[in-house]
């Protein structure tokens, strides 16, 4: 079974997760020639405060971006 892990910022909205999963489970079926009922895909949602980027946490560079 192929898997997709999306890793990113929170995603606001269950509609948009759901139009997301969609997306990618269709493109990997038809790119594997498989049936989207074996395409899995895992979001996992980083808070900005467990993401650091040029050795600093998002959570600090938006307080200081503001």
């Amino acid at each position: 079974m192929p898997t997709i892990t999306v890793e990113g910022p929170k995603i606001k909205g269950l509609e948009i997760k759901r139009a997301l999963v969609k997306e990618f489970t269709e493109s990997a079926a038809r790119a594997y020639g498989l049936p989207v009922e074996v395409i899995v895909v895992l979001i996992k949602e980083n808070l900005p405060d467990n993401v650091g980027v040029g050795g600093q946490l998002l959570a600090d560079r938006k307080k200081h971006d503001m």
